[in-house]
């Protein structure tokens, strides 16, 4: 793999752009076409969805969930996980039927998935009504491989293998108004051993700080309260950069930023996380008292061949710092049971540390072998039946643990941000606390976009129930 980061000059995006005003001429005399996004897995397959579709705004599309009547389908990939990738495949597939009636249909593939050589050679043999195959690297070329799709005949492939790039300037199409992610770097340089992401994404690359801190404000003038910071490791920011600047020093002068609005941050790696970030985080107001740490495993001979580069009484070391700083903090985390090789008194390890820092809420997983990392290759002797009665056991735990802290909430008052309306009629909003709770609350009115005081009145270990002061 190549290992040399570039910069995508500015003349390259505005030759995007330009392509993207010759392929509007060509629409010109039609009815506007639409085009249909699909995404799978994190964040940051949605931020680059959203930059997806600003290129094809820029196009002439509009936009649709219907692929019957989409002009173009761009489907996102998630690599992460076996049973998203049989997902994606299995829709994919099922696009051929909707192609024979439409086929002047572009169907475009990318994301994760597509940086894995034994999945686009499938795609090649195997699904051949799919038109564009395109990696994480080649995102920002995205309009010049539709162009040449318009235009000439045959399919295209683009999966660089390479450390990746940093490309600024590319327009954005967000989906919604009240919350919105700004990606501060890119790639992961960690290398667990479980992880596809490192081969798919490349290395770690920062974003200039003040490319970070005007979309901000950006985004502050257009009216977002709720702004996520993006990163495969968010505490490993800066490091790359020519003038280093740390995490905890980019989350302080976005808190200086003039506005009413909270920020976020995810994901975090227990190893980078500081007692100056934890420090910074309570202190700047606008800076949210959540944190999420993923720690996978409780046990340390796990945590080693996972290769995370922390033991269990470091991480635990650093909840406590952390709580100490902000008593309040709302933690989540990720867990994977069922690692090649882990026993069950190993798994014992994972439930005490949820004992002792008594998550919020956790992401579980049951270990997904994915091929071309090092953990796909272990002897891995513990049946499937025996990994879901461990996982059944942390679900059950933690279940009862977000059931007590959600408890806790209730005859409280809490400052939330409306976020979002919802369906039953007896709670019209959704809404989020400082330390990022569900809240579905009972009112009336414009209240979306609005941090309104909400009294909670009642909870689930999934949510928390009120209604506006």
């Amino acid at each position: 793999m190549e290992r040399t980061t570039t910069q995508i000059s500015q003349q390259e995006i505005d030759r995007q752009l330009a392509v993207c005003d010759q392929i509007a001429q060509l629409f010109q005399e039609e009815e506007k076409p639409l085009a249909c996004v699909e995404t799978y897995g994190c964040q940051q397959n949605e931020a680059d969805s959203e930059q997806l579709r600003g290129y094809l705004a820029r196009m002439g599309f509009g936009f649709t969930q219907d692929v019957e009547q989409a002009r173009i389908i761009v489907i996102n990939t998630c690599a992460i996980r076996e049973h998203a990738e049989q997902k994606v495949l299995g829709n994919v597939g099922a696009l051929v039927h909707v192609k024979r009636r439409h086929p002047g249909q572009l169907i475009c593939l990318c994301g994760c998935m597509m940086q894995e050589q034994h999945v686009t050679e499938k795609i090649r043999q195997s699904f051949r009504h799919v038109d564009l195959v395109f990696g994480t690297h080649a995102l920002w070329r995205f309009p010049e491989m539709v162009q040449s799709l318009l235009t000439q005949k045959g399919r295209i492939f683009q999966t660089p293998d390479e450390a990746g790039s940093i490309a600024e300037g590319i327009p954005v199409v967000r989906q919604d108004k009240v919350k919105a992610w700004v990606s501060i770097m890119y790639g992961c340089n960690n290398f667990c051993s479980y992880c596809i992401v490192p081969y798919t994404r490349g290395r770690e690359r920062s974003r200039q700080p003040q490319e970070i801190l005007d979309e901000i404000r950006s985004l502050v003038a257009e009216g977002y309260k709720d702004i996520t910071l993006l990163g495969q490791n968010v505490n490993s920011y800066g490091k790359d950069l020519s003038e280093p600047m740390d995490f905890a020093d980019l989350l302080a002068q976005a808190n200086q930023i003039p506005g009413e609005f909270l920020i976020r941050f995810m994901t975090s790696h227990p190893k980078d996380a500081t007692h100056k970030l934890f420090e910074t985080m309570a202190r700047c107001e606008k800076v949210a008292p959540s944190l999420h740490l993923p720690f996978q495993a409780g046990n340390d001979r796990i945590l080693k061949v996972m290769n995370r580069r922390h033991t269990r009484e470091q991480y635990l070391d650093k909840i406590r710092d952390l709580k100490s700083l902000i008593p309040h903090v709302t933690l989540t985390s990720d867990v994977i049971v069922g690692f090649p090789g882990e026993t069950t008194e190993e798994f014992e390890d994972t439930l005490k540390v949820l004992e002792e820092v008594r998550y919020d809420a956790l992401f579980t997983f049951i270990y997904s072998p994915r091929k071309g990392t090092p953990a796909a290759e272990m002897d891995d002797p513990m049946t499937r039946e025996e990994k879901l009665v461990n996982f059944n056991r942390l679900v059950a735990l933690q279940d009862q643990i977000s059931e007590e802290k959600h408890a806790a909430y209730v005859g409280t008052t809490q400052r939330c941000l409306i976020d979002g309306c919802s369906d039953d009629p007896d709670y019209a909003f959704t809404a989020r606390t400082p330390g990022n709770r569900l809240v579905r609350v009972k009112g009336q009115g414009d209240a979306v976009g609005q941090f309104r005081q909400v009294r909670i009145t009642s909870a689930n270990k999934w949510s928390l129930f009120g209604e506006l002061v």
